[in-house]
């Protein structure tokens, strides 16, 4: 007789340039998500640092870098500042309506317009309908797309706005990737807005985090994720809070040139990035 597998088979990718220091390469440690038990499998990865893209969990392992550092913000002790109260009321007459994993065409052309203005020449530039029905429906976990949109006349919910793909894990929300109209009038902060509203939906549900994923110090395209407050950082010893001080400090460079680089660091986290999942191949 044999015995059961008991636990998940890890495999490694090929090097390949880091897509957000240049000069590195980046290597991935990965398993897949399958099986009865892949929603705790999920969860117990998630805690030390997986993410997750389709039916893959992956974490990053590059022989001599550690600057990606996942990140996730304690809902319930969240308190916006004065720029992220803004916000919330800029955006408050938005509809939020929690959505089955099914692809549309609407939200495919958002993406579309989405990453032609934020990401244009990017891998994820070529990817087709079929590449994005993988990306939300190719999926072992709880998982749900949260789509925001205005109101019309009437005051129903009219033009899709803002998307996001995430996962319900036991411990918090899993924002696996997000994207939104850069160019909607009267709607600046759209994708801190999804951020801000994750948080709130977090913390109303009784889950105490929201994963943004991979903080990146280095990656000016990555800094957005220091605006919330507290902030748990994944380290050697487990999850600890980001100091505040340190946390203000970064905070306030983030601000420095803002006008600049937010049209980069706006958004969900982008390190589950749709078009990326070929790269895994198990043997």
């Amino acid at each position: 007789m044999t015995a059961p597998v008991r636990f998940p088979r890890f495999f490694v990718t090929s090097p390949a340039p880091c897509p957000y220091l240049p000069g590195k390469t980046e290597r991935k440690v990965f398993t897949e998500l399958k099986g009865p038990h892949s929603e705790q499998l999920h969860d117990a990865l998630s805690r030390i640092g997986f993410r997750r893209s389709q039916t893959v969990a992956y974490r990053p392992s590059c022989v001599d870098c550690r600057a990606c550092v996942s990140v996730r913000v304690v809902a319930n002790e969240f308190q916006p500042s004065a720029t992220q109260r803004r916000n919330l009321k800029r955006n408050g007459d938005l509809i939020v309506n929690e959505c089955r994993p099914w692809a549309t065409s609407e939200q495919f052309a958002l993406l579309q317009k989405y990453l032609s203005a934020r990401h244009p020449g990017g891998g994820m530039a070529a990817m087709d309908e079929v590449d994005y029905a993988d990306m939300v429906e190719h999926t072992s976990v709880s998982s749900f797309v949260i789509e925001y949109r205005e109101p019309d006349p009437d005051g129903g919910p009219g033009r899709l706005v803002a998307a996001c793909l995430t996962d319900r894990q036991g411990d918090g929300l899993s924002m696996i990737y997000s994207f939104y109209d850069p160019e909607c009038e009267g709607r600046s902060g759209l994708g801190n807005f999804v951020i801000l509203d994750h948080i709130r939906r977090a913390a109303e549900a009784g889950l105490p985090y929201v994963y943004l994923g991979y903080w990146v110090d280095g990656s000016p395209r990555m800094q957005y994720k220091v605006r919330y407050r507290p902030l748990e950082q994944l380290g050697p010893d487990g999850w600890a809070r980001m100091p505040e001080t340190e946390q203000s400090a970064r905070i306030a460079a983030v601000a420095k040139g803002a006008a600049r680089l937010d049209q980069e660091m706006e958004g969900g986290s982008k390190d589950g990035a749709p078009g990326e999942h070929r790269q895994y191949r198990f043997v």
